[in-house]
């Protein structure tokens, strides 16, 4: 049974955190490493983490529960410290607000992990789009390609971050890019699917919901300095010319878009 990573990032997200714990609880895979880390949060934020911590222990579930909590430089530092720490053959980032769709998610998602040096680099799924209360509101815009490759991001990230499960020997290889600050989990996604490509591995697409994310987030608050980033992202796998041009097409299709409405 392989192991499966799940890395939470957490702020004084006493509000949004319950949610993503009670999702990981809930999981009925028992082969699960939830490692929890906190920018040192001076909110209730760390005892809501240790009473999950005791609560996951007492249900034995077949969950390991890690918690660090310390200063950090942002979430994309805090990731990479959850990087480090990671010992599953396989991790997904699932942020304090964010949640697994089911129950039975990581079953689903273990099915396609195999312990060998072919085993799929990447196994991806859909996300919806959820309110706080966990409701679902839509279905995310961008839906996942029927076959993934590094180049499925020049029209958007297609894949959602909290739907890509990377196997964990390439994620620690792939360190997150400091120099960003909304947009490193894109160019984190790209660099490992090239990574794959390099080494001629697979990616699975697992043709179902695996993720509900939270609608209003880091990126979506700084949607200006997100935006600049990823054309900065873009440009540097893509190339300038294919990003302008790309660019161009989105104003396109959103004045159209605008017009049949």
């Amino acid at each position: 049974m392989q192991k499966i990573s799940v890395v939470t990032i957490t702020y004084n997200a006493e509000t949004t955190l319950p949610k993503t714990l009670e999702s990981v609880l809930a999981q009925t895979y028992r082969n699960v490493e939830h490692l929890i880390v906190d920018g040192a949060s001076k909110d209730n934020t760390l005892a809501l983490t240790h009473d999950y911590a005791r609560l996951s222990a007492d249900r034995d579930c077949g969950h390991e529960v890690i918690i660090v909590s310390e200063p950090d430089k942002g979430i994309y530092d805090a990731m990479n410290k959850g990087l480090r720490l990671a010992t599953g053959q396989y991790i997904v980032f699932m942020n304090a607000g964010d949640r697994f769709h089911a129950s039975d998610t990581l079953e689903h998602v273990a099915q396609w992990c195999t312990d060998s040096d072919k085993a799929p680099a990447v196994v991806y799924g859909d996300t919806n789009i959820v309110d706080a209360e966990g409701q679902f509101l839509y279905r995310r815009r961008l839906t996942p390609p029927e076959t993934l490759s590094w180049k499925s991001f020049r029209t958007g990230m297609r894949v959602c971050h909290q739907a890509f499960y990377a196997r964990t020997d390439l994620a620690q290889q792939t360190p997150y890019d400091l120099h960003y600050r909304f947009s490193a989990d894109v160019d984190w996604c790209i660099r490992i699917m090239k990574k794959a490509a390099g080494k001629h591995l697979p990616m699975v697409n697992m043709h179902e919901v695996v993720a509900d994310y939270l609608e209003e987030g880091a990126t979506t608050r700084n949607h200006r300095a997100s935006l600049r980033e990823r054309f900065h992202v873009m440009s540097r796998h893509y190339g300038l010319p294919t990003t302008l041009a790309m660019h161009a097409w989105f104003v396109v299709r959103n004045i159209i878009n605008k017009l049949k409405t």
